[in-house]
């Protein structure tokens, strides 16, 4: 009897066990708000707005400019209205100095349209390839020749205009040649010029063109041939971008820069 009792034991199905419920997941904390600072916000830096200079302090500076060089000239070598062209071109993004040492050995043997194209792009990349963006730039320099042939008779033209249509030439271009080449009152603004037009607060401008304007109404037209030579030199070794030489600035007394050192 035991031994049936213990068989219909062993017979009988186990009843399976519930399943476990998956254990919650930890509710995730939530960030705490970032706390506001009590610090009062400091004012935003206003703006320079420097007295406009009188007629008689634009004056004084350009005095003082022409009489510390009266014949300033432009540091780019050239021996034509044509290379003259050629060599502004070259200097973009690039130094005077580096532009002069490849030019001297290409305007050797091609001064004019004619010899340039005859020297062919290639030849011309070989000798102005130590200057930045050189294959560009000698592309512009042969399709320009071309133009200059073409349509104005191998000439330089004497028009701001008809300068900008010259491939890699610009207005800063066009004003150079035409004051260096052709004595025309035009106020060439490269970096140098902007700098000064907006540290002195002479011709304060957000672009080029605004210092280029408003140069052109402030300087006197006695001082307009070789104003923007004498502001480029002042630029290039006195009025420094990082740290300007204010100790043997001409026009430290009259300058509104608020940071001068002297």
């Amino acid at each position: 009897m035991a031994k049936i009792i213990r068989s219909l034991r062993a017979k009988k199905p186990s009843v399976p066990s519930a399943p476990k419920k998956p254990a919650k997941k930890a509710a995730k904390a939530l960030p705490k708000p970032a706390k506001k600072s009590t610090r009062p916000k400091s004012p935003k830096p206003k703006p320079l707005n420097p007295k406009p200079w009188t007629p008689a302090e634009v004056h004084e500076v350009f005095s003082r400019f022409r009489k510390a060089n009266p014949e300033p000239k432009g540091e780019l070598e050239h021996l034509n209205p044509y290379t003259l062209l050629v060599a502004v071109v070259l200097s973009a993004q690039a130094t005077d100095a580096g532009v002069n040492k490849a030019t001297r050995a290409l305007f050797a043997v091609a001064d004019t349209p004619e010899r340039m194209l005859e020297l062919g792009e290639e030849k011309v990349r070989e000798y102005i390839k130590t200057i930045g963006l050189y294959r560009n730039k000698a592309r512009n320099v042969i399709a320009l020749s071309e133009k200059l042939i073409a349509e104005f008779g191998g000439e330089v033209p004497r028009t701001r205009a008809e300068i900008e249509t010259l491939p890699g030439a610009g207005r800063k271009t066009a004003n150079v040649v035409l004051n260096m080449a052709y004595g025309e009152h035009t106020m060439a603004v490269d970096t140098h010029v902007f700098r000064v037009g907006n540290r002195t607060g002479l011709a304060p401008g957000n672009t080029p063109i605004e210092v280029e304007l408003g140069l052109e109404k402030v300087i006197p037209p006695e001082f307009m041939l070789h104003a923007h030579h004498w502001l480029i030199l002042h630029g290039r070794y006195t009025c420094l971008a990082r740290t300007p030489r204010c100790e043997v600035c001409l026009i430290n007394d009259l300058c509104r820069w608020p940071e001068k050192t002297v």
